[in-house]
């Protein structure tokens, strides 16, 4: 019997994640366009049928620096072999929701190991458990961060005023948030600055201080790298409503 080819082992995949809404999954060919994709994936998007999306890459379905982002990371994966995993970003629902994702991207391979395609998820980030859960101590110590931004924070002091040991932080902070303490501050950092942003006319130094970013090019650097695009251009670019792709 035949193997079955990647176009059709790829759309039995898609429609298992078909039923994982919080997880955008695609598969792509050499040329970084999508040969599956999942509902959740369309949906974000803006699309009402996987038609509209399949044969095209994520430049051709995301406006300006957006598609740009996701489609040279693509370009990577293909080019060197090399996984993207666990990469921290936010993307869009339409018409205007960001929401924190971290994307895995892994090369495929024929029998010669070439590479001839990729697959990958884009799989949100949210806290898996009631927030009353958590310790109290933990709390405390991360609603006192998260209203003093502008705080030089590390892990390791975070996780004193938890009264925790860092081994334990980083555990409880996988559990509930299912991210990396780093991933975290960066997340929650990233956050605050991209809603100053999108909501208040102050300046990008202002904002970068703010949230605790004191080296402007380290800020502009960081949020490049999670977002896809620099501070200003996001300012001008959420305010027309723009989508971040996979």
């Amino acid at each position: 019997m035949p193997a079955p080819s990647l176009a059709m082992a790829a759309s039995v995949l898609a429609e298992l994640f078909d039923h994982a809404p919080d997880v955008a999954f695609f598969v792509k060919d050499s040329a970084g366009r999508y040969v599956a994709v999942n509902d959740s994936l369309i949906k974000r998007h803006g699309y009402r049928h996987k038609s509209q999306v399949l044969g095209r890459r994520p430049c051709d379905i995301c406006p300006g620096d957006f598609g740009r982002l996701p489609a040279e990371q693509d370009a990577q994966v293909l080019r060197t072999g090399k996984p993207l995993l666990d990469h921290l970003e936010q993307q869009w629902y339409l018409p205007r929701q960001p929401v924190w994702c971290l994307t895995t991207k892994l090369p495929l391979r024929n029998a010669a190991g070439k590479v001839i395609g990729l697959v990958g998820i884009s799989r949100d980030v949210r806290a898996p458990v009631d927030p009353r859960h958590i310790p109290v101590e933990l709390a405390a110590a991360l609603e006192d961060f998260e209203n003093n931004l502008a705080e030089p924070v590390t892990p390791t002091l975070l996780a004193q005023r938890a009264k925790l040991t860092p081994a334990k932080f980083a555990r409880l902070i996988r559990r509930f948030f299912d991210l990396t303490p780093s991933q975290f501050l960066t997340q929650t950092r990233l956050a605050a600055a991209a809603r100053l942003l999108r909501e208040t006319d102050s300046s990008v130094a202002e904002i970068a201080q703010a949230c605790g970013f004191y080296d402007h090019s380290a800020f502009s650097r960081a949020f490049h790298s999670a977002l896809g695009v620099t501070p200003s251009a996001y300012r001008a670019a959420t305010r027309k409503a723009p989508l971040l792709g996979q």
